[in-house]
């Protein structure tokens, strides 16, 4: 089951079924995608400003449901390249900035709902890994794209051939996510900090989210990423946010950002 929320500038998309570990067949997949296109209409009319991605339970999100699949009729390509690959394209692509708290088990499918999230925040007893060596399967979702640029091709091996599982605070330690937490303080210091960036300057934050994307895919360099920020700053210099921002540190008060 998905769950959507908006109160307050925030969309809180929620992946409900604990007793699975939140674990996403076609359907999920299908209602999840649902989920980000009525928060990106809401962001639309200016009702979102960030979004927030959570697990219920004791996990993040276990990956695929292959509860029900049957190996010799799967149609692996039709659920990972037909629903999940522009579930995760439209996620990375959300007109505002997006988090996640993950909690548990973060694997597979659960791996890339994170990697098309903006922000991720960990508990410390989180895990991620490629668990498929005893599924006689593959590691999917983008992780071998991801772990290599992180951790390298041998570390990521290292994880594919032995289906060890890293913690939370060590995917953190080696770079892969934002911040590893308590698992209890999880959920609340997530939800500050989205609170935070809901009242933000959202057109800025975007302009950065689009840049990053493009240093990312597109392997800017220096001097490319500059000039693309010269662009970007040009652009929200017309902007009411921009204005009222130096106002406010002129005028020495907290500014008032409308996104």
């Amino acid at each position: 089951m998905i769950s959507l929320s908006i109160d307050g500038g925030i969309a809180e998309i929620v992946l409900d079924a604990p007793h699975k570990l939140n674990s996403l067949d076609e359907q999920a997949l299908k209602d999840l995608s649902k989920a980000y296109d009525d928060a990106a209409d809401a962001a639309s009319r200016g009702e979102v400003r960030a979004l927030l991605l959570r697990g219920e339970g004791r996990a993040f999100c276990a990956g695929r449901d292959i509860a029900g699949v049957t190996p010799e009729t799967d149609d692996v390509q039709a659920y990972l390249g037909g629903l999940l690959q522009p579930l995760l394209k439209k996620m990375s692509a959300f007109p505002a900035p997006t988090f996640a708290a993950a909690q548990g088990a973060c694997l597979g499918v659960g791996l890339g709902l994170l990697l098309a999230t903006d922000v991720v925040y960990v508990a410390e007893n989180a895990k991620f890994g490629s668990p498929f060596a005893n599924l006689g399967a593959t590691l999917d979702s983008g992780g071998h794209w991801y772990f290599t640029e992180r951790l390298g091709m041998h570390r990521t091996l290292d994880l594919i051939y032995t289906a060890e599982l890293m913690s939370g605070a060590e995917a953190v330690a080696q770079g892969m996510f934002s911040r590893a937490m308590p698992a209890a303080e999880l959920l609340a210091n997530t939800r500050e900090i989205v609170t935070k960036a809901a009242a933000g300057a959202t057109s800025a934050f975007n302009a950065s989210k689009e840049l990053v994307a493009h240093i990312r895919d597109q392997r800017l360099g220096l001097w490319a990423s500059m000039e693309e920020e010269n662009a970007e700053q040009a652009r929200l210099c017309k902007t009411a946010d921009y204005s009222e921002g130096f106002r406010a540190f002129q005028e020495k008060r907290k500014p008032v950002f409308k996104g």
